[in-house]
């Protein structure tokens, strides 16, 4: 389980994105590099790292069901994901 900080520190992050997103676009159209260098450096989305919707852990994350490995691991021995089971041959 991630800190709770790190995930506080993540919505935070993508708060601050989601609140310069316009203001990014009409300087990066008007090549504007100056004034896009004085914006706050979480404005950028290079700064956000996709994170577990469980555990909050930010490695081996898988896109497709937005989960770590460890955890779609166990929620798929459960069978809480539908369609996903152990292969076997």
């Amino acid at each position: 389980m991630a800190k709770i900080a790190w995930i506080e520190r993540d919505k935070r992050k993508r708060a601050t994105v989601a609140k310069y997103a316009a203001l990014r676009a009409e300087l990066k159209a008007k090549k504007d590099y100056a004034a896009l260098a004085k914006l706050p450096r979480d404005a950028s989305p290079v700064r956000l790292t996709n994170r577990c919707k469980v555990s909050g852990r930010r490695r081996s994350y898988l896109r497709k069901f937005s989960v770590s490995r460890l955890t779609f691991r166990e929620m798929a021995l459960r069978g809480l994901i539908p369609g996903v089971t152990k292969a076997s041959w």
